[in-house]
């Protein structure tokens, strides 16, 4: 396109704000994770149990990671089961397990209670532990290179679905059952199944479950969680005033309306002007870097011209360093018409972007043999 064309309008679709999942599903039934100490209590009291031992189940839960009322021993014999039936309905039950990279990397699909399916993979690196959870059954982005993307929405996840995730690579850690013997989990990432910032009030209760101090939470960071996004602009400046210093993700994929309208179809409601400028602004309030993420796909956003564009869109709002982009090597899903890039255009890639003061790493690879993409498994069960 010369300089002298003008830029034809983006198509604006019907895809609203916040992608809302069928109507008429039963709802997840409540856990302990759903709720704050308070409403725990209050629950117990509901029940006609003592409320003082909702801090005692809280303890059980996130610090010592059990929901077994047999492991319960610090509470009567005779109300263990009633306490625990009433403070954690079983949530996740697993389908399938796989391993991969000498087992330091285990991908699980999860079974909820009505049925959908969803996936976590907890990865074991030297220095870290990171859990990539899911917080949708489906997607309803819709981006045309993602497995997940391509079943559609079935429902959101409660704030206790998305925490048990956690919780059990965390079990898990402790444990010993991941390659290495017994360690901690220390990192999470939404980047499983879903669109996070469509289920907005779920992710940002498990955000506050997560690094709420034990016994209230599991006391991880909160710079050490990274929440995802392809762009939902309000929701973005929205989490930047929560408070919670969790790192923004913001999977760009092209620096370019015409091509990102394509394969980010939100990009026809939020151009890549309006995004970045809201992944600025986030970084601007809580003085955390942004991560932009960039799944690199032959022949389609991986041009050097393409990356000389992403440095000067990210360069224009600051060159303070707020932000890093993360080159992803594509998790390829069978028929699909996109592939991954060549290493060489890839690494052509990078250095355009160096070039530009632009922080840029490649992101390690994990679990390609165990379809470790996001919704590979589902489809396939």
């Amino acid at each position: 396109m010369s300089e002298n064309t003008p830029t034809p309008e983006p198509q604006r679709t019907s895809l609203p704000l916040v992608m809302e999942a069928p109507r008429g599903r039963a709802k997840p039934p409540r856990h302990l994770a759903d709720l704050d100490e308070a409403g725990r209590k209050a629950l117990l009291e509901e029940s006609g149990l003592p409320g003082f031992r909702a801090k005692q189940l809280s303890h059980h839960y996130f610090a010592r990671l059990t929901s077994d009322p047999a492991e319960m021993t610090d509470l009567p014999a005779a109300q263990r089961e009633e306490l625990a039936a009433a403070l954690f309905p079983r949530l996740l039950t697993p389908v399938r397990t796989m391993e991969a990279d000498k087992g330091t990397t285990r991908k699980t699909l999860w079974r909820l209670f009505d049925g959908a399916l969803v996936e976590s993979v907890l990865m074991r690196y030297p220095q870290r532990a990171t859990i990539c959870v899911s917080s949708q059954a489906g997607c309803g982005m819709a981006c045309p290179f993602c497995a997940t993307g391509q079943g559609g929405l079935q429902r959101n996840m409660s704030a206790a679905e998305i925490v048990d995730q956690v919780v059990d690579g965390a079990r898990a850690m402790a444990r010993g059952e991941v390659a290495g013997g017994p360690g901690r989990l220390s990192n999470v990432v939404f980047m499983g199944m879903g669109e996070p910032l469509a289920n907005y009030k779920a992710v940002v209760a498990a955000v506050h479950r997560l690094t709420d101090p034990a016994p209230a939470g599991l006391g991880l960071s909160a710079r050490n969680v990274t929440v995802s996004t392809v762009g939902l602009v309000p929701r973005i400046l929205q989490l930047a005033e929560e408070g919670v210093p969790v790192t923004l993700a913001l999977s760009l994929h092209a620096p370019d309306d015409e091509l990102r309208n394509d394969i980010v179809p939100i990009n026809t409601r939020y151009s890549v002007a309006e995004t970045v400028d809201a992944a600025w602004e986030f970084a601007r309030r809580t003085k955390r870097r942004v991560s932009v993420e960039y799944a690199m796909m032959r022949d389609v956003n991986d041009q050097a011209w393409r990356a000389d564009l992403l440095a000067d869109v990210l360069n224009a709002r600051g060159d303070w360093g707020w932000v890093h982009v993360n080159l992803i090597p594509l998790n390829e899903v069978p028929g699909s018409r996109f592939t991954r890039s060549r290493d060489a255009d890839t690494a052509e890639f990078v250095r355009r972007l160096e070039a530009k003061g632009i922080s840029t790493t490649i992101r390690d690879t994990r679990g390609d043999d165990i379809d470790a993409a996001c919704g590979q498994l589902a489809a396939a069960e």
